[in-house]
């Protein structure tokens, strides 16, 4: 086809548009599976964060066949560790988020970590801030207050979870960013898929391991097949179609999680949740494309210098 959309082939937006809304699908379906296992069948959150990465880490093994463990060779492994210990923080605040807010209210603070990497890209990494960037930060944290209610006599410290967890995931991403200019990709990922899944074993045994048996197991190895299917999907959508293109459909996940929950549940959101959805939404977009045209202005300028 020679029709365009955006600046990309039609069957490309396409593709792009279809690997995000199923990637989307997928993580609705975890975050359901997951919320069961440990909110419903009562399973500690920490031990389901570990048995859901293992069995990731399993079906991800033909992949680490055919990168090697060469890939891993580094000169900065405590970085790499340092990441990984955040991500796995992040998943086990997450994964005990959902084990006591509704999904709804869990997948909509989370949608909070833009805000926390542009904090730790100027206090740490010293990269320039403007107005407009720091005043959609402002109002994607106006959003989450709107949605937690910290006022009220239903707020529960529980419900901040899901806020950790974006700090955390912040942090992590702002480590990765910095060993994107020095690491191959290959080695980066790499990194991730051996640590993580011992790091939540580290910390499932500090809370008290616990073993999966029956139906249990059954839904932690469904888990492990959504979370390959999820991030390798999501990869697809990024490979095919730009990001300022694909993040939109992205941002699907809330509605997603939303009818997942009510579905499963029976979670009905209250009207003030989309109000402060809208505010994180509309910040971490603005965000998103004004990062997006920085680095064509900088691509831009290497360029010409050239």
């Amino acid at each position: 086809m020679n029709q365009t959309f955006r600046g990309l082939p039609f069957s490309r937006a396409m593709a792009g548009a279809a690997f995000m809304v199923l990637a989307g699908i997928a993580f609705a379906v975890l975050n359901v599976v997951t919320q069961w296992l440990t909110m419903k069948v009562g399973f500690p959150s920490a031990s389901a964060a570990f048995w859901q990465y293992a069995f990731a880490l399993v079906f991800s093994l033909p992949f680490l066949r055919r990168a090697g463990l060469a890939a891993m060779r580094t000169a900065h492994p405590w970085r790499h560790v340092v990441r990984v210990a955040f991500a796995a923080f992040g998943v086990g605040a997450w994964v005990a988020g959902l084990a006591s807010v509704p999904i709804w209210q869990a997948i909509a603070l989370v949608m909070t970590s833009p805000f926390f990497i542009i904090l730790g890209a100027r206090l740490f990494l010293r990269e320039h801030v403007g107005p407009g960037r720091w005043a959609a930060t402002a109002i994607g944290f106006a959003g989450a207050m709107i949605i937690l209610q910290p006022w009220t006599d239903e707020f529960t410290w529980a419900a901040l979870l899901p806020i950790l967890s974006a700090l955390l995931w912040g942090v992590s991403s702002l480590i990765t960013k910095s060993l994107t200019a020095i690491e191959r990709p290959e080695t980066i990922t790499i990194w991730l898929l051996v640590l993580l899944t011992p790091i939540n074993g580290a910390l499932a045994f500090a809370a008290g391991f616990a073993v999966p048996s029956g139906v249990a197991l059954a839904l932690f190895v469904f888990a492990g097949v959504l979370t390959v299917l999820a991030q390798y999907l999501l990869t697809l959508a990024y490979t095919v179609a730009d990001a300022a293109y694909v993040q939109p459909f992205d941002d699907l996940k809330l509605p997603l999680n939303v009818f997942a929950g009510w579905l499963v549940f029976g979670y009905a959101p209250a009207g003030y949740l989309w109000l402060g959805a809208t505010l994180i939404l509309g910040a971490s977009l603005f965000i998103m494309r004004s990062e997006m045209r920085r680095e064509r202005m900088a691509t831009e300028t290497r360029g010409l210098r050239g």
